[in-house]
């Protein structure tokens, strides 16, 4: 019985992962605000403007995204966009280089390529800073 029940858990699993499940979902947003945290999987224009290689505003970066490439480490929408979808938001959270008054009371992402735990994370993507600026 608890074979049974552990197949039954994955099946359904992934069906509600790879199921545009959209079309089902009803109502307001199910939460006020979406903070966004981590790396590349969810980075979605934080480092745009910054002087590193770890930049995606350029193809083929988002060549499936709409309004083309925007930062995003995928073709299209990544997990933190899809997933503000599911909770019922009617945009993309706004990255937080670009998130400016009303925008920032609804999340900001915060997501950023080359990020870690480790000092060393992302070191050979950063563009050497010359030595009379501060």
């Amino acid at each position: 019985m608890a074979r049974g029940c552990n197949v039954w858990c994955i099946v359904s699993t992934v069906l509600l992962l790879f199921l545009n499940l959209k079309p089902l979902i009803c109502g307001e947003s199910q939460v006020p605000c979406y903070f966004i945290f981590g790396d590349s999987l969810v980075d979605n224009g934080n480092n745009n403007d910054l002087l590193t290689q770890a930049r995606a505003n350029f193809p083929p970066y988002g060549i499936d995204f709409p309004d083309g490439p925007t930062g995003r480490f995928t073709n299209c929408r990544n997990m933190a966009d899809i997933l503000a979808e599911l909770l019922g938001f009617d945009d993309y959270i706004p990255p937080f280089a670009t998130a400016r008054g009303q925008d920032i009371l609804k999340g900001v992402n915060y997501g950023s390529e080359s990020v870690g735990i480790r000092d060393e994370t992302g070191q050979q993507l950063v563009f050497p800073r010359p030595y009379n600026i501060p």
